[in-house]
């Protein structure tokens, strides 16, 4: 009650002095006000899976690595100067999720088939989550 009661006088006195009192806000409102990346939230889309070789941030990667291709309609937009080798979506890393599993991936190449959300898993990637037989998968996914 003491410190409730405090904090008012404070607070009335810094807005009789014309001061502005600052409250402190969440690290979510800290990120929203600056304008954050909006891909930070989950999104959901469709999971396949392909045979990565040389993929569009320029790097060879293979079926037994831990790696995805994202959409380009989400992949495109981040692409300087038309030279997808220095994305700066190549190389961050992803939490995908499907019915209760979950598997970190590593953004090395783009999806031409894919429409906006989706992702295209290199197949060691896709058999954390379903076997290969099923071939799409609907998930979930977020930065991490």
């Amino acid at each position: 009650m003491f410190a409730t009661t405090i904090a008012s006088v404070l607070a009335v006195t810094a807005t009789l002095m014309g001061a502005t009192v600052a409250t402190p806000i969440s690290t979510t409102d800290a990120i929203s006000a600056a304008g954050a990346d909006k891909r930070a939230a989950q999104t959901s889309g469709r999971f396949t899976y392909y045979n990565p070789g040389l993929g569009a941030c320029g790097q060879n990667h293979g079926d037994g690595d831990y790696v995805v291709a994202m959409s380009h309609a989400d992949f495109d937009p981040s692409t300087p100067n038309g030279n997808p080798n220095n994305n700066p979506l190549c190389g961050r890393r992803i939490r995908a999720s499907y019915a209760g599993k979950s598997v970190d991936v590593t953004v090395v190449d783009r999806c031409k088939a894919c429409n906006s959300g989706d992702l295209d898993f290199s197949p060691a990637a896709f058999q954390t989550l379903a076997a290969l037989s099923v071939g799409v998968i609907q998930g979930t996914w977020e930065w991490i």
